[in-house]
């Protein structure tokens, strides 16, 4: 065959290569959509979770009033009395694309509503996020690791978790925004183009508006761009790949209003600081030595050493200045956590408090990212054989992420797309190893000898090349007998060329058959496919059942069948329509950004707890008793209180099981609430065995409050024993609703007592003195005097 033939069909197979990707890019992301739309099949279109109701509330604000009164925008139904600045407080990110889509799908006339768009925001993002993963591991690896590693990521269940159909959450739009800042980094370090680069700093800008783990991106770059550094790895493209993204990186950070100096002040940042000159020293030097002379060189270097050793010590003792200066060394609460695990429990039980903070368990693994778990170490290796920048930063990026998941179950979210990079890597490889042991196999026998042909025939052409030459150069000379001896050096000397060639040739080849028999390569293909099979399997069961179920809509089976509690929307329901629209409704934070979305009710804290002292504040009202929360909740103008039980049906996430928390919290700032006072000889008890203060606390009686009229004993399903005090009345507050499934309990708290002439003048109680203590925390004064509460 000519060779203009072969070239054609070399073309003719890439193109018909590109084209399969392409298809194959296409179904993936056709995959990744499709399978998290089992909570809209099974349920319906609804908002999950907590968080995602206050995105949707400001998703539609935003629509409704643009950009500009968003980003002023005061909110007076949050914190009350306190309020939010929502511009100033909030990530911005997917608020933003959300509201895009929505104007996108107009302008072409498909009339979605602002909900609709918000329940698939997040399947959309997650085929970008497949995309966006083949195309950085395509870098590291090669199209095959790429599109492997897209699929695996199309249905690993860590990422569909955060990413189901109605979980309009940060993470949505943020791991898509995680993955293409990777991918244009490693872009950069490939080809030092100076585009790429400047993209990659337009894509970490995009992901610091859409999330706070943006911080890993800007401490794992540098790690790697140092780790570059010290293993010799140094080129003006690693220059190029991160020199940009530190400089105009940064000042676009520094335009998200949530973030603003932070992006300069705050200890998260300072690695990437440091790193950036020390590159430049690097740069420097290598600049030099291009230069001078090996002598002068020696000199410069000592100078530049000398010079950038004062710069580096004058930089770091102003960061040490500045975070010597700070309580917390510069460091936010939720980084101390991923540095001391133990940190939170500590000091910050607000984060502790938070489910999703803790640390994950074993099968938690298993559950989450499956066989990937047992595929990754194979990466890991494939990536050393041969070692590049790309793969190296794949190496890093694994082990960083296996430490944070091991610290906070959340950032299982993090790991998911390093473990489908590696999976896809390793899968890849082995495809590789085994298809060829079997094409080798069966076609190995007739095409060996063309292969020695081949060799031999270009072995041959090269030593009548090194003939030619030596000839020629044979008769530019004179005959002589130095001439006929340097010319039998010259064919002894291509000859041995010629052997030597002919010899890497044949370990080449070597090389390339050293393969696998072929049962063993059959069996191994066959098994990982199985394997494929059953991930396959797992990731469409935890799509259907474990994620699909949105919290505010609970289901159980039975043998009677399926059974919804749908109490969370019958309690805002009847708070939408059976309460005043500037009436104060009062309970754990959890339930504050649904409160305020859904009943459209003013609420003291909500889910954003940025203000420890206010959630303490209510966390002392459910610990104290009756009249002394009466008293405290009057001070701060509530006129409801909402409960969540689960003691009738058997819900464990109840406010009974975080009442722990709320005392710890309480505690915190306010001494006078211990946590021992409720804990049984370190237990934790509700029985006829609990303390007096946990019996006469708020939690408890608005909890079991009638709970006893159930089944006339008082079994909690959820505790698995009987409540120890049954049968008691409310003083200060009366029950208004409590939902069918007695999930959702609402008091309305009791007007205050008319007073009775002569007996006005009473001394000092300790609630009055709790309330004061409160209300001067929270900026609230009270008038002992006349019950008045003054701002």
């Amino acid at each position: 065959m000519s060779e203009p033939e072969t070239s054609q069909s070399t073309a003719l197979r890439h193109a018909f290569g590109n084209v399969l990707s392409f298809f194959i890019l296409l179904l993936i992301g056709v995959l990744a959509f499709s399978i998290r739309l089992f909570s809209v099949i099974k349920y319906e279109s609804v908002i999950h979770e907590f968080d995602p109701y206050f995105n949707y509330r400001v998703t539609q604000f935003l629509i409704k009033n643009g950009v500009y009164d968003f980003w002023n925008w005061f909110d007076d139904r949050t914190w009350y009395p306190l309020g939010r600045v929502i511009g100033g407080t909030v990530y911005p990110g997917l608020t933003l694309t959300a509201g895009a889509l929505w104007r996108i799908f107009h302008s072409l006339n498909i009339p979605l509503s602002v909900e609709t768009v918000c329940v698939f925001t997040a399947p959309i993002f997650s085929a970008f996020a497949s995309w966006a993963a083949y195309l950085l591991t395509k870098e590291v690896k090669g199209t095959g690791a790429g599109l492997t590693a897209a699929v695996l990521l199309s249905m690993v269940p860590s990422y569909i978790s955060r990413s189901v159909a109605g979980s309009y959450d940060n993470e949505a739009v943020a791991i898509f925004a995680l993955i293409f800042t990777f991918y244009l980094y490693i872009k950069t370090l490939n080809t030092g183009s100076l585009f790429y680069a400047t993209l990659n700093a337009i894509a970490y800008f995009y992901m610091v508006c859409s999330w706070g783990g943006y911080t890993f991106i800007i401490n794992l770059i540098p790690m790697h761009v140092l780790l570059c550094i010290v293993t010799g790895r140094y080129s003006p493209r690693l220059y190029i790949a991160y020199a940009p993204l530190v400089v105009l990186g940064t000042l676009l950070a520094s335009l998200v209003p949530v973030v603003g100096f932070n992006a300069v002040m705050t200890s998260e940042h300072f690695a990437s600081f440091l790193v950036f000159i020390i590159i430049h020293v690097v740069a420097l030097v290598y600049y030099i030595k291009g230069i001078l002379t090996p002598q002068m060189f020696k000199v410069a270097v000592t100078l530049v050493v000398s010079v950038g050793l004062i710069v580096c010590c004058a930089a770091l003792a102003v960061l040490i200045a500045l975070v010597a200066s700070s309580p917390t060394k510069g460091w936010s609460g939720r980084s101390l956590s991923l540095l001391d695990p133990t940190y939170a429990s500590k000091y910050i039980p607000i984060i502790a408090s938070v489910s999703e903070h803790q640390p994950p368990t074993w099968p938690s693994y298993f559950m989450d990212i499956n066989v990937l778990a047992f595929l990754v170490p194979a990466g890991i290796i494939a990536c050393f054989m041969p070692l590049s920048d790309a793969s190296t930063f794949a190496v890093l990026y694994i082990v960083t992420s296996v430490y944070f998941s091991g610290v906070m179950v959340r950032l299982m979210l993090v790991l998911a797309p390093a473990a489908c990079i590696m999976s896809g890597i390793a899968l890849s490889e082995a495809f590789d190893v085994f298809t060829r042991s079997i094409k080798f196999q069966l076609l190995g026998a007739t095409q060996s000898p063309q292969v020695n042909k081949a060799g031999d025939t270009n072995s041959v052409a090269k030593n009548d090349v090194v003939k030619t030459e030596i000839s020629e150069d044979s008769l530019k000379e004179r005959p002589s007998r130095k001439n006929k001896k340097k010319e039998k050096e010259n064919i002894e000397k291509a000859s041995s060329v010629s052997r030597i060639e002919k010899a890497s040739l044949v370990s080449r080849i070597e090389k390339r058959l050293l393969v696998l028999p072929l049962e063993a390569s059959v069996v191994a293909i066959l098994l990982l496919v199985l394997l494929g099979a059953f991930y396959v399997v797992h990731c469409v069961w935890a799509a259907a059942e474990a994620y699909s179920a949105p919290s505010i809509v609970l289901t159980t089976r039975s043998n009677n069948g399926l059974h919804v509690f749908d109490d969370f929307r019958e309690a805002y329901a009847w708070l939408s329509h059976n309460t005043e629209v500037d009436d104060k409704v009062a309970s754990w934070w959890d339930y504050g950004y649904q409160t305020t979305a859904m009943a459209n009710r003013t609420v003291i804290v909500d889910n954003n707890t940025w203000n420890n002292t206010h959630i303490a504040t209510v966390g002392t009202a459910m610990s104290s008793p009756e009249k002394a929360a009466w008293e405290i909740f009057n001070s701060l103008d509530v006129k409801y209180v909402l409960v969540v039980f689960g003691g009738f049906v058997g819900y464990p996430s109840d406010d009974i099981n975080k009442f722990l928390w709320m005392v710890r919290i309480g505690g915190g700032v306010f001494p006078h609430i211990k946590e021992p006072d409720y804990l049984r000889d370190g237990q934790y008890r509700i029985d006829s065995q609990a303390t007096p203060t946990m019996l006469n606390s708020l939690m408890y009686k608005l909890s079991y409050y009638r709970f006893v009229e159930t089944d006339g004993r008082g079994f909690d399903r959820v505790r698995n024993t009987e409540i120890g005090k049954k049968h008691f009345k409310l003083t200060h507050f009366e029950e208004v609703f409590t939902t069918h499934h007695w999930m959702v309990r609402l008091y309305k708290l009791k007007p205050p007592r008319n007073r009775i002439r002569g007996k006005t003048k009473k001394s000092k109680s300790v609630s009055g003195s709790i309330i004061n203590q409160l209300c001067h925390a929270v900026h609230v004064y009270y008038c002992e005097t006349c019950s008045v509460t003054l701002t």
